[in-house]
């Protein structure tokens, strides 16, 4: 399940948001049901069956205590689904945000805030707040999480005489054991180019696309220009390939088929090795310090509350019901994804110790850029990327400078 490739951040539209020039937090919700009985619709991108009925299940349970009804629907098209209900007026009460396209739902007023509703708000970790917030307003929960970790092909590790002793901490030490383990048939790692994944060499060595509050690009720093510069330089020596270089769609897939030795990926790896790839064997590291020391990626997605539903008060409470500590623990182990409660985390390593790695990401792992309208931005980025072993990495980060600046100024 290969969940962080969502479709890209919907722009602003007619047909994707209602309002997309209003100013978020004006009063444009509806009149509000009071009723004793109320009957709730959830939209959500589901992952396949598994996660679909646990959400079904989890939502059953609430109805039966509570006496209202839920409908669970998983949307063939989310984006575009829930993107034409809301500018049909007819959004569902709940529905799945992710990371990249809150922005543009925040911006549209299409989300009621309520984050602060929360009692327990501060029991996610301050990245998953920030990926849900806008004009500093804690807008919807977030409902799991995901990080990225270092996966090896134990087999492969073993039989290229290397041990425990032998995992990679540092940058030398990946570039080391990837050149070991490359072989004609075989790549030592093998990374999607993109910087949902390439990222995390940026965070390793100290920098990041823009500064902490979004407020200013800060791509063509040094600490930037020193992470592509390695990249580029396992890619020239054979030991970085990416996945469509392998004949594959993705790292997993390079993985299973056993063309990668290694691959940086996220939790959602586990439940396709498992469903696809069961008798390749795997074990999952954290992912090695840079120069700056530790540094991942996360990804999330919330609940979201429509601006528009007639049932605030009961979807928040159905919220609350999904992101209590044993549910989200119940959909960890549904689905694969990790708590996005810290209370949680510590329990899902315990009861999940292979995936200690992704859980122990979860404290420090850099959320996505969540700027409106910067979905453009970002796709030129990871088009330029593509390229890497063949262009400069100033040349490419001054780009990436360049048309973030301009996006910045323009306000989305």
């Amino acid at each position: 399940m290969n969940v962080r490739r969502a479709a890209p951040a919907a722009l602003c539209g007619a047909l994707l948001l209602a309002g997309c020039s209003s100013n978020f937090g004006s009063d444009s919700s509806s009149k509000q049901d009071s009723g004793g009985k109320q009957h709730l619709t959830v939209m959500i991108g589901s992952s396949g069956d598994a996660e679909t009925n646990a959400v079904k299940a989890a939502a059953a349970a609430w109805a039966k205590k509570t006496g209202n009804t839920v409908t669970v629907t998983p949307a063939q098209n989310l984006d575009q689904q829930l993107g034409q209900a809301l500018a049909g007026g007819k959004p569902p009460d709940v529905f799945y945000v992710g990371s990249n396209t809150f922005a543009n739902y925040a911006k549209g007023n299409s989300l009621y805030p309520y984050g602060d509703q929360l009692s327990y708000q501060d029991d996610f970790s301050d990245s998953l707040r920030k990926s849900f917030s806008y004009n500093g307003k804690f807008v919807c929960a977030p409902k799991d999480t995901s990080t990225l970790a270092l996966a090896i092909n134990t087999d492969m590790w073993k039989k290229a005489g290397l041990t425990a002793a032998d995992y990679p901490t540092t940058w030398p030490q990946l570039e080391k054991v990837a050149k070991k383990l490359t072989s004609s048939k075989t790549t030592g790692l093998v990374v999607d180019a993109s910087y949902n994944e390439l990222g995390v060499f940026m965070k390793q060595a100290g920098g990041w696309i823009t500064n902490p509050g979004q407020t200013a690009m800060t791509a063509d720093s040094a600490a930037n220009v020193e992470a592509l510069t390695y990249v580029k330089k396992l890619l020239k020596e054979g030991a970085l390939k990416f996945p469509k270089q392998v004949d594959t769609g993705w790292g997993g897939e390079a993985l299973g088929t056993q063309k990668a030795a290694m691959t940086i990926e996220g939790n959602w790896l586990t439940g396709a090795m498992q469903s696809d790839y069961p008798k390749v064997g795997y074990k999952v590291l954290s992912l090695p310090d840079g120069p700056a020391g530790k540094g991942t990626l996360s990804f999330s997605t919330c609940w979201g509350v429509a601006n528009k539903s007639a049932h605030h008060d009961a979807a928040v409470d159905l919220v609350k019901a999904f992101t209590a500590v044993p549910q989200e623990l119940s959909f960890a182990g549904a689905y694969g994804v990790l708590p996005s409660r810290t209370s949680a985390l510590a329990a899902y390593s315990q009861k999940y110790p292979a995936n200690k790695a992704f859980a122990d990401g979860a404290s420090y792992g850099q959320g996505p850029v969540t700027i409106p309208g910067f979905s453009k931005v970002l796709a030129q980025f990871d088009t330029d990327l593509s390229g890497l072993a063949t262009a400069d990495p100033k040349t490419i980060l001054s780009s990436l400078q360049k048309n973030g600046t301009a996006a910045l100024k323009s306000g989305g």
